[in-house]
């Protein structure tokens, strides 16, 4: 059961690289990861086994925060740029920081979405990130 205040977009400060990014608009990460039935004797199940983790982000950003991104790529590309770190960070009612960490990231897009009566850009980036470390409040 949840008492008090929940998180909201306003809690969360978004560093990419170590940088606070004031133009976002989104961010999506998770995992999943494989987990199977075993068989032996018997109809059921007699265990499970626990296969690959894979990661996965999406940030999404106005078009103005993603041509900062580009300049620091040597061709413009973003798949181009180093793999980097976002760094996600709240505060829930408990008062406790909580800072999650996807690690080691590279852009595996790099596309934009234009349509009239647009009175700003906003561009997905979808990530590939090597792991995520999930905080906790203290």
């Amino acid at each position: 059961m949840v008492n008090g205040m929940l998180v909201s977009w306003a809690d969360i400060v978004v560093l990419v690289g170590g940088v606070p990014v004031t133009g976002i608009t989104g961010v999506e990460y998770g995992e999943s990861q494989e987990i199977v039935n075993k068989w032996g004797a018997g109809r059921h199940p007699v265990g499970r086994a626990k296969g690959r983790i894979t990661p996965s982000c999406k940030l999404i950003l106005y078009q103005e925060e993603v041509q900062a991104l580009s300049a620091q790529s040597p061709t413009g590309r973003l798949q181009d740029l180093p793999p980097v770190d976002i760094i996600v960070q709240y505060i829930p009612d408990s008062g406790q920081l909580v800072t999650d960490k996807i690690r080691n990231i590279n852009f595996s897009e790099n596309a934009r979405k234009w349509k009239e009566g647009d009175t700003g850009q906003e561009v997905e980036l979808p990530g590939v990130p090597s792991h995520i470390e999930w905080g906790k409040a203290a």
